[in-house]
C-alpha cells in the first residue's frame, strides 16, 4: 500500500510539470552556451531572469554564496545549479546601521 502512495506522489502532475519545465530550462541555457565559441563559453548567465551556474563549484565559490558578508542580500545565484541560494551571513550577522537588510537579487 505504501508504495502506491509515494509512486502517486512522484508521478503527480505538479512534480512531472516541474520536472518538464526543469529539463526545457536546462536544455535552453546548454544550448545557449554551445551557440557560442568555445573561449566565449562561461557557462553562467540568466535566462528569464533565472540564473544559472554549470561551472564546477570551488570552496572561494561556495563560500562566496553562502557566507558573503560583503553583501548584505539574503537571496543570491547559487553556486552550482540553477536558481537562487540563501546568504547566511546577513541572517547570522544583522547589520547595526539603519539600511535594511535587502532581500531580492
Amino acid at each position: 500500500m505504501k508504495r502506491k502512495a509515494i509512486r502517486k506522489k512522484i508521478l503527480s502532475p505538479r512534480n512531472i510539470v516541474g520536472t518538464i519545465l526543469l529539463l526545457i530550462y536546462v536544455v535552453i541555457a546548454v544550448r545557449e552556451q554551445l551557440n557560442l565559441p568555445p573561449e566565449e563559453r562561461t557557462w553562467q548567465g540568466s535566462i528569464a531572469g533565472i540564473p544559472y551556474d554549470f561551472r564546477v563549484p570551488t570552496v572561494e565559490r561556495l563560500r562566496a554564496t553562502f557566507w558573503n558578508k560583503d553583501n548584505p542580500q539574503l537571496l543570491v545565484p547559487q553556486a552550482f545549479g540553477i536558481g537562487w541560494t540563501f546568504n547566511l551571513y546577513p541572517l547570522l550577522h544583522p547589520r547595526n546601521d539603519t539600511e535594511p537588510v535587502k532581500i531580492g537579487v
